[in-house]
């Protein structure tokens, strides 16, 4: 039986649990290995303490294993939550990439987001997934060869059809989310936001303005703003992240003390402390943490009715102010 624990908000005209659950982690070669059994057990988890705004991608796993996942452990509650996926970066034989640059070791990822190829992307994801349409559907990267407003266009015409019922955007500027609401009304914008990655100011300003909601991705720094993170092992995607190089881990750690210690005067965990401190940065934000243990899912998700007070505000504020990140941004 689902437990109701979470307030809700909305991403555009869309209502999800102000906590959704990011999916990526339940594939093997995010964290190390994981079996489907385990995948299944976290995210119904999730959906269990009050999620009910799931988020993956066609690119998550091999040929569309997240999705699959999903759809197995969903299947006969399918109607209990909100998913959203991502396309463009699973590239079928044939289709031409695409390079986006990034900051991870590789540099770069291949990406196409061609609209005459969206189509046969969603089709694929619907399989995946083992439902008649996607709640949130968005490109994973704005195609550098590709105008966003084409993009977007493909996936209005989804919209009209029914197979799609709002759109998304993911990494995109301010111009970008400007220029494609003006094609079609846009959701949600996926953004990378955290304790150590500010928003972009101009992103956020234009998403209030057009009542966009924002779902920060990496809302734990990939597990770093947890305070459990010392190493990065073999098979774990972190070590192609320079923050999580051993020298900029540890310097980080040291950095991070002092939120740490603002959580332990409050009784919570660092992971519900950064959580909560997103919460209340933006009434529409709906940051999507992932883990595999269902007693973390549990915790994470506990933030959701967490109250900071304007003084712990005000101190977090000037903690990260203060603090400078080694190592880079991701994108």
């Amino acid at each position: 039986m689902t437990e109701q624990l979470l307030p809700t908000r909305r991403l555009g005209g869309l209502e999800v649990s102000a906590l959704g659950f990011g999916a990526m982690v339940l594939s093997p070669g995010v964290y190390g290995e994981i079996d489907d059994e385990g995948g299944e057990r976290a995210l119904l988890a999730a959906v269990d303490a009050g999620a009910t705004f799931v988020d993956t991608s066609d690119g998550y796993g091999t040929d569309g294993h997240n999705e699959q996942l999903i759809g197995r452990a969903l299947r006969g509650r399918r109607d209990e939550v909100a998913i959203a996926t991502k396309f463009g970066f699973r590239l079928p034989e044939g289709v031409e990439p695409h390079p986006f640059p990034v900051g991870f070791a590789f540099g770069e990822l291949a990406v196409n987001a061609d609209p005459q190829h969206v189509r046969g992307y969603a089709e694929a994801s619907l399989r995946g997934l083992g439902t008649d349409r996607i709640d949130l559907y968005y490109p994973h990267f704005p195609d550098p060869q590709v105008p966003l407003e084409d993009t977007v266009g493909a996936v209005a015409e989804l919209i009209r059809e029914g197979l799609v019922l709002h759109l998304g955007l993911s990494n995109v500027t301010a111009e970008q989310l400007r220029a494609a609401h003006a094609v079609h009304p846009v959701a949600a914008v996926q953004t990378e936001w955290s304790m150590w990655r500010p928003v972009e100011p101009e992103l956020l300003a234009a998403a209030r303005e057009l009542g966009v909601g924002i779902v920060p991705w990496s809302p734990l720094g990939s597990g770093f703003l947890s305070g459990a993170v010392s190493e990065v092992k073999e098979g774990d995607f972190r070590q192609n992240a320079p923050r999580f190089a051993a020298a900029n881990l540890k310097a980080n750690n040291d950095r991070f003390a002092p939120v740490r210690g603002i959580a332990a005067e409050l009784s919570i965990t660092p992971a519900q402390l950064a959580l909560a401190w997103l919460l209340h940065q933006d009434e529409h934000a709906v940051p999507i943490p992932g883990s595999r243990t269902p007693a973390h899912i549990r915790e994470n998700l506990a933030a959701g009715t967490v109250k900071l007070s304007q003084d712990v505000q005000d101190r977090l504020a000037a903690i990260l102010l203060a603090t400078e990140v080694e190592g880079g941004t991701l994108l």
